[in-house]
């Protein structure tokens, strides 16, 4: 088993940046089979949608074309802890965020990953963005 814990959400006004944070834990054996990790957000009334995913292999990243060049993920292997960079926020960036992570097994092996690719999933950290 892993567990998700999402940090570094917040308030902030359109064009703000914020770094959120999803820390893993678990037995090790699990953490190391983690081929793929994302981002998704839920607004409000709203259907889950993928925002950014990262392969273990290679590092691949992929972006939702609304959150191109203003949002990175990135993870640290050594913290266990993956990232998600968001600049120059908009409102309608307002939503839950929530980290996930699939197994080998499981991963998509190539674009933005889809909710069934994951095993694990976070609780969630709000984003919230006023114009």
């Amino acid at each position: 088993q892993v567990q998700l814990v999402e940090s570094g959400g917040g308030s902030v006004q359109a064009g703000g940046s914020l770094r959120l944070s999803c820390a893993a834990s678990g037995y090790t054996y699990s953490i190391y089979n983690i081929g793929c990790w994302g981002w998704f957000r839920q607004a409000p009334g709203k259907e889950r949608e993928g925002v950014a995913t990262i392969y273990t292999a290679g590092g691949s990243t992929y972006y939702v074309d609304s959150v191109k060049g203003r949002f990175t993920i990135s993870q640290d292997n050594a913290k266990k802890t993956l990232y998600l960079q968001v600049n120059r926020l908009k409102p309608e960036d307002t939503a839950m965020y929530y980290c996930a992570a699939g197994a080998w097994a499981r991963c998509s092996r190539t674009g933005l990953g889809r909710p069934g690719d994951y095993n694990y999933w976070g609780q969630g950290t709000q984003v919230t963005v006023s114009s």
